[in-house]
């Protein structure tokens, strides 16, 4: 195994996951166990992570199955409370409104229902192809048509977006 290349690897993949697992619903601390227990498969599997056909999907298949995991743990009793990151930049405030639209969006998909927030998030956030987002979840790519349909809709009407954009909401 070349070591090299899956430290490279990891460090480029590391905030994406950690943040993609903020999305799929853990909190910050939570997300970066569950990445980093990721990183770990990866590392014990390296030679099936870059011999798969999609590495990608591969990859972030083995983060929603170590976040369901998690989940799924009886010693998992706390509930996060719209936990948003903090700036670890140094830099202290966000004149652009960067916290409030994290919030909005962390407290919008927490209203969506787990298979519909874990299609939006690989979908959109990771950026995985339509294809790629059916092999991470092992559905057929139509079951993530009709479920990115449903997410969709329902994040149009979520009051936390609407709040953003000046919208009134139902």
């Amino acid at each position: 195994m070349d070591e090299t290349e899956f430290a490279a690897y990891a460090d480029e993949a590391w905030p994406t996951l950690v943040r993609a697992a903020v999305f799929l619903g853990c909190s910050l601390a939570d997300a970066e166990d569950a990445a980093q227990s990721t990183l770990v498969k990866c590392f014990r599997s390296w030679a099936k992570v870059t011999g798969a056909d999609n590495r990608e999907a591969y990859v972030y298949r083995m983060l929603v199955n170590t976040v369901r995991d998690s989940h799924r743990r009886p010693w998992r009793r706390e509930r996060s409370h719209a936990d948003v990151p903090h700036d670890r930049t140094g830099r202290g405030h966000d004149p652009h409104g960067a916290v409030e639209v994290t919030d909005a969006v962390h407290r919008a998909l927490g209203g969506l229902s787990k298979v519909n927030r874990d299609v939006v998030v690989l979908r959109y956030f990771v950026q995985l192809t339509e294809a790629q987002t059916a092999a991470a979840l092992d559905v057929a790519p139509g079951t993530v048509k009709s479920r990115l349909s449903r997410a969709l809709a329902q994040l149009a009407t979520d009051h936390h977006l609407a709040d953003l954009t000046g919208r009134t909401h139902p």
